[in-house]
């Protein structure tokens, strides 16, 4: 095998074209033993697999730099620069990030795990190589789903006048996660269409030259369109036109499902574990699909992450124009989410935590100031949600709660999902967010909730007692139940269980009471404690005797962590938050 001789590009350029070939078959049956037996993402690196040779037998990594928008492609990259093992060995699975990461290689440059961002990382690279009279070939690597996202277009437009080496690596495989939503894809088409001959070129008008290859999934042509672009002397685009899990029969006819997954069977492309339990993707959907039958006003957004919602391929025709995938641009969505508003409508924008970063001024300046209706779900925020350091699902609390006119809420529960939601979408008064349940996924009490949630900031007492009060934020209020369950069994304490449900704003008079006959107050959230919810109870206390105890997760930046392990080492499990409040008494 030739994969096993690969320790460096250097290696790569030792190979004949048609030695390269086998090469490419090798690593692609490589990724797919890999990725059928660990997960990751899929689609995106099977159809690099030619591009990535090519790259690394014309360029001359790390001297002349790669980066790689997103990152999820760059498998085939970790492979040629010394990392095979982590693909070849079982045991070494876990070894390498799912993205670029400098601490692994001198090849990787960048940490990247968010969208459209490797144009303008690649114009700093080559506006400092400039500065210091080098000449290396700097290249950014970005497919045609993240071309939808605004920080590209910024970066285009600057990096299209910088007037030296820099080369645009498009890479088009006519899709994002789900399909490619935005009037530049009609120009991608055209070029497509007239292998690249059209007059009317989306990059051109930029100020680039422009370079298409027809078959980007053909390692002689690629070699042949990167050795013409090498070391030139101004910014070029070079199109390359490729397909979405190239080599795997089922990748290739179910792009949008095999973009990225846990393990699968590779004879029939079905995922080795079925869970049909409920889900909030799969329950907000039929929810919203009923909903918009009522309501012709209601519209759900998505920012190029429809599944997320719940919204298959057949729901989003089932919704029709109710339903808009806005591409990668969670900014655009918080603002035409904004304007419907204003308008009349009813939006309803779904949301991965982790994504809604890319939004914070659109979300104070386009929606809060405005204080228009519009209602966010905010999906996978939690510590047991993605782990990898560029995916945390732990910084939105503190993001969205500090913003003025924001009401983001808390459910514990289905129940009080619903109801919260029904309220979110009826109200006209405020701009509203969910942080959907993750922790302990679907929880029902069965409990009907009529309450409509005007009276912001009313927390709710579950259970009465004395001496300590828990307020056991969204999903943490199961765990709050078990600190209440162990402090009676193991010392007697009667504790009082709160549901606080409103993270932007604190019950007064609530507060105040619990100083008549509580001495300690507990709060747990599963989300980043600096700034959290926690934060604001204890400085709200800060003047009274009231001891605070505040749970949670300490603000750093963790990669490929085990759940368990983080928790514990947070103090965050219930018998840890029992022992804490023992000790807070002696």
């Amino acid at each position: 095998m030739y994969i096993e001789r690969i320790e460096s590009p250097s290696d790569v350029k030792k190979l004949s074209v048609s030695e390269l070939e086998v090469l490419k078959d090798e690593v692609r049956a490589t990724l797919l033993k890999k990725l059928s037996e660990h997960g990751g993402h899929i689609g995106p690196n099977l159809g690099m697999v030619e591009a990535t040779i090519a790259l690394h037998y014309v360029f001359n990594s790390p001297i002349d730099k790669i980066v790689y928008d997103v990152s999820h492609q760059s498998y085939v990259h970790k492979m040629i620069t010394g990392r095979k093992e982590a693909f070849l060995d079982p045991e070494k699975y876990d070894d390498t990030s799912g993205y670029s990461e400098p601490s692994e290689s001198e090849h990787d440059f960048f940490v990247i795990g968010h969208t459209s961002t490797s144009v303008s990382l690649a114009t700093g690279l080559a506006k400092a190589r400039d500065l210091k009279e080098n000449k290396e070939n700097i290249i950014a690597v970005i497919g045609d789903g993240s071309l939808s996202g605004g920080e590209a277009y910024e970066g285009l437009n600057n990096a299209a006048e910088l007037g030296s080496n820099i080369i645009i690596l498009v890479n088009d495989n006519q899709m994002s996660i789900a399909e490619n939503h935005g009037g530049m894809y009609q120009n991608l088409q055209l070029l497509r269409d007239t292998e690249g001959k059209a007059e009317c070129n989306f990059f051109k008008t930029f100020g680039f030259d422009y370079l298409y290859v027809k078959e980007g999934n053909n390692v002689e042509s690629l070699i042949e369109a990167f050795q013409k672009v090498k070391d030139i002397d101004h910014p070029v685009v070079v199109h390359i036109n490729t397909v979405k899990g190239k080599g795997y029969k089922f990748a290739e006819e179910n792009k949008e499902r095999f973009h990225a997954g846990g393990p699968f069977d590779l004879e029939t492309g079905k995922p080795n574990s079925s869970n049909n339990s409920e889900n909030y993707s799969d329950l907000t959907a039929k929810y919203l699909l009923k909903k918009m039958k009522e309501d012709k006003t209601i519209v759900v957004i998505s920012s190029a992450t429809p599944t997320v919602l719940g919204f298959n391929q057949e729901r989003r025709k089932q919704a029709g124009k109710q339903f808009l995938d806005v591409g990668i641009a969670e900014e655009h969505a918080v603002a035409m989410a904004s304007g419907l508003a204003a308008n009349g409508a009813k939006p309803v924008y779904g949301v991965i935590s982790t994504f809604i970063q890319r939004a914070y001024d659109q979300l104070s300046q386009d929606l809060c100031i405005n204080n228009n209706s519009a209602l966010i779900l905010v999906y996978w925020a939690s510590i047991s949600s993605m782990n990898d350091v560029t995916h945390l699902g732990i910084f939105d609390i503190p993001l969205l709660s500090n913003i003025p006119n924001m009401v983001y809420l808390a459910p514990t529960n289905k129940e009080e999902y619903f109801a919260m939601m029904e309220w979110g979408i009826k109200q006209t008064s405020h701009p509203v967010a969910i942080r959907v349940p993750y922790y302990g996924g679907v929880i029902s009490t069965g409990e009907k909730i009529n309450e409509n949630f005007d009276q912001l900031n009313r927390y709710r007492i579950t259970k009465k007692g004395s001496k300590v009060a828990i307020l056991g934020l969204g999903s943490f209020y199961q765990l709050g139940e078990s600190v209440i369950e162990i402090l009676k069994k193991e010392a007697g304490i009667s504790a009082t269980l709160i549901n606080p449900r409103y993270i932007t704003g604190m019950d007064v008079d609530l507060l105040n009471n619990l100083k008549k006959d509580h001495s300690l107050v507990v709060t747990l959230e599963d989300g980043a404690l600096d700034g959290g919810f926690g934060e604001k109870i204890a400085r709200y206390y800060g003047a009274d005797d009231m001891k605070v105890l505040n749970f949670g997760i300490k603000k750093e930046f963790i990669d490929r962590y085990s759940v368990d392990k983080i928790l514990k080492e947070n103090h965050l499990t219930a018998p840890q938050i029992v022992a804490d409040i023992l000790n807070s008494f002696r």
